[in-house]
């Protein structure tokens, strides 16, 4: 799960039913405010035809009762009522065996169970695979993370720089201030200096280039 919702376990329920299979996270864990994908795949040794359908339920915590969110037959047809209405998604494509849907703006009253049920005549099953989804808060401690990595990111290769460029213009300074008050001609080593030293500067300039490169890369990344 990315994102947006992420994993919470690792493993998946595998259902053999006859001759359709079911894949579908066990566990799913998102955050209050930002989409959850609940991820449903299916393989079927029939075709896909116009009769394949696909119904999706959730059932609240220590309930028994069932409310249908979603229901597929070549068209999507999401839920116009209850707690989750206006924010079921179709993410999926049954073309490649792919039922999965979004919920947008969760909060912890989405917490509970769903289920995802797929028939493709003459496929058939009768065991129903579930997701288990945990809403919760994202903590101060998580976002101060996410702070903290993106400025190491950001401005400690950019200090690095900086403080590399300002040791060269403080030595290249200094030198001119030395040979200013010498007055004396330039030697061919001192000259041979100079060109080491203006290779050292150019290639400070292309380090900063490759700095920003990465630091721009690393941004993209990051959001």
């Amino acid at each position: 799960m990315q994102h947006s919702g992420a994993a919470g376990g690792r493993g998946c329920a595998v259902f053999p039913l006859l001759s359709i299979l079911f894949f579908q996270d066990a566990h799913v864990r998102g955050y209050v405010g930002e989409k959850i994908k609940l991820k449903c795949t299916f393989k079927s040794t029939s075709a896909v035809t116009d009769k394949l359908t696909i119904d999706w339920t959730y059932r609240p915590p220590s309930s028994s009762r069932t409310e249908s969110i979603f229901h597929y037959q070549s068209f999507q047809y999401p839920t116009t009522a209850g707690t989750f209405r206006d924010r079921i998604s179709w993410v999926g494509n049954v073309y490649i065996g792919d039922a999965s849907i979004s919920i947008s703006n969760p909060t912890i009253k989405d917490n509970g169970t769903f289920s995802c049920a797929v028939k493709n005549p003459p496929d058939v099953h009768h065991n129903i695979p579930v997701t288990e989804l945990t809403v919760t808060e994202r903590g101060f401690g998580t976002m101060l993370s996410s702070v903290a990595l993106l400025s190491i990111l950001v401005f400690v290769p950019s200090a690095l720089v900086l403080v590399l460029l300002l040791v060269r213009m403080g030595r290249k300074a200094a030198g001119l201030k030395k040979r200013s008050k010498s007055g004396y001609k330039k030697s061919s080593i001192e000259v041979s200096d100079d060109t080491d030293q203006e290779e050292e500067d150019a290639c400070v300039a292309r380090l900063c280039v490759r700095c920003a490169e990465c630091l721009d890369s690393d941004y993209e990344e990051t959001y």
